[in-house]
């Protein structure tokens, strides 16, 4: 369904233009990690997934869309699984790590909120990969974020950063720390790179 799905996006959305994606190379070519993306309207979760490709994402993604029959099997068959951002229980660390320990990818957009302001990035994504001892991939996504951009013809661009780790030699919350501030350095570096 996911591979399906995703062409048929595809093909939906280079009727706009096609996506320009930079430095693919920075992909693991195995083994499960977290791929961090920003987050500015719907359209960046589209184009992620489509350019990730033969690599299916596990996305993180708000309770909220799971409430009706459809939009939960429409979810789950998307590899979405949900997440309460209000009171996040053990649940939203636990089904990240499992899919990890069995080799997928799991995406999350750690600003945790669709803007194309300065947000703060939220501690899930550094959290999950420090405890699954996986490496983060940081991703920037500047483009059409609605149908109404869309019909602008916005050129979409997706540029991929270089995996990044918990520091070795530290304390698993200094280390996490650190983590989380390289991570956002990086994110912001590579939006400027490609805007």
């Amino acid at each position: 369904m996911y591979k399906f799905a995703a062409n048929v996006v595809k093909g939906f959305l280079s009727l706009f233009g096609r996506i320009k994606v930079y430095q693919k190379e920075n992909l693991p070519k195995s083994g499960s990690y977290v791929i961090a993306c920003t987050h500015t309207g719907f359209v960046d979760i589209l184009w992620l997934g489509i350019a990730t490709l033969p690599t299916e994402i596990h996305y993180m993604a708000k309770k909220e869309l799971f409430q009706t029959k459809f939009t939960k099997w429409l979810m789950e068959n998307l590899h979405a699984f949900p997440v309460d951002r209000e009171n996040p229980g053990p649940s939203a660390i636990k089904t990240p790590r499992k899919l990890l320990k069995e080799g997928k990818v799991v995406g999350i957009f750690p600003s945790g909120t669709r803007s194309s302001e300065d947000v703060p990035l939220k501690r899930g994504a550094v959290t999950i990969a420090a405890h699954s001892d996986v490496p983060i991939v940081p991703a920037a996504y500047v483009g059409p974020n609605n149908f109404k951009d869309l019909f602008k013809r916005i050129k979409p661009r997706l540029i991929y950063g270089e995996p990044i780790q918990l520091p070795e030699g530290m304390s698993k919350k200094e280390g996490m720390e650190v983590l989380m501030q390289q991570l956002d350095k990086e994110m912001r570096a590579l939006q400027d790179k490609i805007k």
